[in-house]
């Protein structure tokens, strides 16, 4: 009997990365990052084949990918977002942003293209919005998830054997969209949002697509809600 594919999913404890685990776990093996390991183990606990990698990504040596050999999906949805106006925002806010939301991205991939191109994978990166359009005060988020799509672009041409989709999400009923409407002085209403789940869905729909088919970019909008 085959093994199930593995799939490697960052930012995996809460949000869209939790609902990617969940939504690859009936296919996948699936390898869980993120901070916060009880979260990551509860996320575990409900999935067929998953374990718990809680490395830091903004560290990676290596070493931390060692005995990953063969990947055939890696999902980047960790991020992090420094919210305000550039006359404000302090140069750390800016390294952080991008430290986390492009560099480790970078870093990571780099280090698990072995294992990729063993398996001719594919790589998502979860982007935003934000990466189409950037607006007042969400110049640092904007300006890493433009990098991002500049990286997918970049994965994609040199690496031909693989697929690389970026996944555009609007607003979206997670904990990070409840701090920035706490940050934006406004209503945290999910019922305008989307679910991480139909985030999940798109994720899914691309890794799942024929052998001949290459989904390269997807953009979602809440059904009636904020375009933005």
């Amino acid at each position: 009997m085959n093994e199930r594919p593995t799939a490697l999913v960052t930012g995996a404890s809460r949000g869209i990365g939790a609902a990617v685990a969940e939504a690859l776990g009936p296919t996948h093996q699936v390898i869980l990052n993120g901070r916060d390991e009880e979260s990551l183990a509860a996320v575990a606990a409900g999935l067929p084949d998953a374990r718990v990698w809680p490395a830091e990504l903004t560290a990676l040596t290596e070493a931390d990918v060692a005995g990953i050999d063969r990947l055939d999906v890696l999902v980047h949805s960790a991020g992090i977002n420094r919210m305000g106006r550039i006359a404000d925002l302090p140069v750390a806010a800016w390294r952080e942003t991008l430290e986390v939301n492009v560099v480790a991205v970078a870093e990571l991939t780099r280090l698990l293209l072995p294992a990729l191109r063993t398996a001719e994978g594919h790589v998502v990166c979860v982007n935003s919005g934000s990466g189409q359009r950037a607006n007042p005060e969400w110049g640092a988020y904007a300006a890493s998830k433009f990098a991002l799509k500049a990286f997918a672009d970049a994965l994609r041409l040199e690496e031909p054997r693989l697929r690389v989709t970026t996944v555009y999400p609007g607003r979206t009923a997670t904990d990070m969209q409840r701090e920035l409407r706490r940050y934006e002085g406004g209503e945290f209403e999910p019922e305008k949002y989307l679910t991480p789940q139909s985030v999940a869905r798109a994720v899914l729909a691309a890794v799942t697509a024929g052998p001949d088919a290459h989904l390269t970019e997807l953009t979602l909008r809440p059904r009636g809600g904020p375009v933005n």
